[in-house]
C-alpha cells in the first residue's frame, strides 16, 4: 500500500532556521521525499550563483545533501530516505552555507511530499536496492559533474553479457575527464554523462559496479540497510565501493524506465530540464564558442545542434550521419555529425544518437533528410588496419531528429524512417528515403 502525504507551503530566507516536516509511515517502507524548491538567485551558468546545497536529516540523523541545480523557479527533487519503520518521522531541511554558492540567494520550499512503498508495493523491490552516491572530491567545490537523476531498468543484459535483475544508471551534468565535449555531441548527442553504476545479477545477492577503466567488479562495500554506498571515484564518474568518510551523500530517487526501441538519452527527453542544466555547465566552464572547430573540445551553442536517433546493428564498424536541411532556394544542404574527423564517428549498435551543428537560425522544421556513412572500425592499438569492406552496418529505424528550442526543450522534425537497410563500410553516403 502506498501512502502519500503532502506538506503545506514552506518558505525560508538564506539565513532562516531549518525547516522540519513530520510524516507518518503506516508500515515498514522505502520512503521517497519529493521536495519542491528553488533559490532566489540560483543560476547554474553563473559563478558564485550556481546552487544552494541543502542538508537533509531524518529523525535528526544525517541522510544526504540535495543540490538545487534548476534555478530560481521551484522544481521537484525526489530523494530516497531509505527504509523507515512504521510510526512518526521528521525530515529537516537546512541550507549548508559552507557548500552553497555564496550568491545563490534565499531558499523557497513550496512543497514536501512523502510516498511510502511497503513490501506489497510493486516499486518496493527495485527501490530497496537503489545505491547511494558519495561525491567525488572537487564536485562540490567546482559545482561540476553533479548527479541529476537515477533510473532503473529490469531484466537487462549488461555489456559483459551479465543478466541483471535490476540495473541502475545515473545521469551527471557532465564529466571532467573522458570524452571531450565536441566528441560527446557528435557521438552521443548530449553533454551529460550517463553511467551505469550498479547492477544486481539475476539469482545473486551481490551486485556489480562499474569501476575505474569501465571494469565491472563485484560490490564489496558498505550498505545502508539494503542500499549499497558508492563513491564517485574518477573524472569520468566511475564508482568505487570505498572512499573518504567525509564525502557527502546524494541519493536521488530512481524511477523505472523501459528503453526498448530507444536510446538511454530518451530519459533526458522525458525530463528535458537536464538539457538546460548541462548546457549551463558548458557555458560556465567556457566550453561554448560560436566559432568552435572540431577537435577543439568546445562546441557552438547546443541549440544549434540537430541530433538524430537511430537503431541498427553495427559490427566491427563505425558510422556517421549527414543531416539534410532545406535551404531557402529549395536545395538540400548536408551537415555531417563526424565533421570530417574519424574520432567523431559512432561505434556502437542498438539505438544511438549523433549530433551536428547547423547554421545559426536553422529550425527543426527545415530538416528534411538523413544519410548514413559507414566505415571499418579503426584498429586497436598494436593491431593491423582492417581490410577495406570489413565490418557491417544495417539500419533499422530513425526514431527522430530534433533540435533544442530557446528553452532547451527538444523540438522534433517530421523526419522518421523504418526498414532494413545494409550500409557498406566504404564511406559512401546512403540516404534514408
Amino acid at each position: 500500500m502506498i501512502a502519500l502525504l503532502t506538506a503545506l507551503l514552506l518558505q525560508s530566507s538564506a539565513a532562516g532556521a531549518p525547516l522540519t516536516r513530520e510524516f507518518v509511515v503506516n508500515a515498514p517502507s522505502e520512503v521517497v521525499a519529493t521536495i519542491t524548491a528553488g533559490c532566489a538567485h540560483c543560476d547554474w551558468a553563473a559563478d558564485n550563483r550556481e546552487a544552494l546545497l541543502l542538508e537533509l536529516r531524518v529523525d535528526g540523523e544525517y541522510s544526504q545533501h540535495l543540490a538545487l541545480v534548476r534555478g530560481e523557479d521551484p522544481a521537484a527533487y525526489p530523494v530516497m530516505l531509505g527504509r523507515l519503520a512504521s510510526g512518526k518521522h521528521a525530515l529537516t531541511i537546512a541550507i549548508d552555507h559552507t557548500r552553497s554558492a555564496p550568491d545563490a540567494g534565499a531558499l523557497t520550499v513550496t512543497d514536501v511530499a512523502f510516498t511510502s512503498y511497503g513490501r506489497d508495493a510493486p516499486e518496493f523491490d527495485w527501490l530497496q536496492f537503489a545505491p547511494r552516491l558519495r561525491a567525488r572530491p572537487g564536485t562540490i567545490e567546482k559545482f561540476s559533474d553533479f548527479p541529476l537523476v537515477m533510473y532503473a531498468e529490469r531484466n537487462i543484459r549488461g555489456e559483459t553479457g551479465q543478466q541483471y535483475r535490476y540495473q541502475y544508471t545515473v545521469i551527471f551534468t557532465n564529466e571532467d575527464g573522458g570524452t571531450p565535449t565536441d566528441r560527446l555531441m557528435a557521438t552521443w548527442g548530449r553533454t551529460t554523462d550517463i553511467e551505469f553504476v550498479y547492477g544486481l545479477p539475476v539469482g545473486k545477492d551481490v551486485g556489480e559496479i562499474q569501476a575505474e577503466g569501465h571494469k565491472w567488479i563485484p560490490f564489496a562495500g558498505p550498505k545502508v540497510g539494503t542500499h549499497p554506498v558508492l563513491w564517485v571515484a574518477t573524472l569520468n564518474n566511475m564508482v568505487a565501493d570505498h572512499g573518504p568518510d567525509e564525502a557527502i551523500t546524494f541519493a536521488p530517487a530512481p524511477f523505472m524506465v523501459d528503453l526498448t526501441g530507444t536510446s538511454r538519452e530518451h530519459v533526458m527527453d522525458v525530463q528535458p530540464w537536464m538539457y538546460a542544466t548541462t548546457s549551463k555547465e558548458m557555458q560556465r566552464e567556457g566550453r561554448i564558442d560560436p566559432a568552435a572547430q572540431p577537435g577543439s573540445g568546445k562546441i557552438p551553442d547546443p541549440r544549434r545542434y540537430a541530433t538524430a536517433e537511430a537503431c541498427g546493428d553495427v559490427t566491427d564498424a563505425t558510422l556517421a550521419f549527414d543531416i539534410g536541411v532545406r535551404r531557402p532556394d529549395g536545395a538540400v544542404a548536408w551537415f555531417a555529425t563526424d565533421r570530417g574527423d574519424a574520432k567523431f564517428r559512432i561505434a556502437r549498435g542498438g539505438c544511438f544518437r549523433g549530433g551536428a551543428p547547423l547554421p545559426d537560425g536553422t529550425t527543426a522544421a527545415q530538416i528534411v533528410g538523413l544519410r548514413v556513412r559507414a566505415y571499418p572500425r579503426p584498429p586497436h592499438e598494436g593491431d593491423p588496419a582492417p581490410a577495406p569492406g570489413t565490418g557491417s552496418v544495417t539500419m533499422k529505424s530513425v526514431t527522430m531528429i530534433f533540435m533544442l528550442n530557446e528553452r532547451y526543450v527538444p523540438t522534433k522534425s517530421a523526419f522518421t524512417w523504418k526498414g532494413s537497410l545494409p550500409v557498406k563500410t566504404d564511406g559512401a553516403p546512403v540516404e534514408l528515403k
